[in-house]
């Protein structure tokens, strides 16, 4: 595992990180258009930079609880092998340098459910959650309605 940067955030109480090379953009949470029918997780879509990204409730994902939607709210839009999503969070903070000895695997590796949270960055006094962009969205029920979906919105 070599992660050197990662873009922090909030969800529930705790901070998580994405490394850097997953994410396109930082923005602000603007009208997000919604779309009917769609997995519990998903709020809509907005569009970035021209094309349409699916919105996802992080806060829905990872605690089964809808985010409240204040000032500090941002979406992180991020690119897995499978598609881009802007990911609905309690504050995007900082990008920091994370360094190896810095990094612990996650012992719960074996539960499924959270396959996706590949170590724990131990920095001074904070733990920071790393999140593998390609196994946090390809382990989302319904993932592959939501990208047969956002395909026939851009025809």
């Amino acid at each position: 595992m070599d992660i050197s940067k990662v873009v922090v955030f909030r969800a529930g109480n705790e901070e998580y990180g994405v490394p850097i090379e997953n994410v396109i953009s930082i923005e602000k949470l603007e009208d997000i258009n919604v779309i009917p029918n769609m997995p519990y997780y998903m709020k809509g879509v907005v569009m970035v930079r021209g094309e349409l990204i699916p919105t996802l409730d992080t806060n829905n994902i990872l605690y089964k609880q809808e985010t409240t939607i204040t000032e500090n709210i941002k979406l992180i839009v991020i690119q897995s092998d499978e598609l881009s999503v802007a990911l609905i969070v309690e504050d995007a903070k900082e990008i920091i340098d994370i360094r190896q000895e810095q990094l612990k695997s996650i012992s719960v590796g074996a539960f499924q459910a959270t396959k996706y949270f590949v170590a724990v960055a131990s920095i001074e006094s904070r733990l920071i959650t790393i999140i593998d962009p390609n196994q946090f969205i390809s382990s989302l029920e319904g993932i592959s309605l939501v990208k047969d979906e956002i395909i026939s919105h851009q025809l």
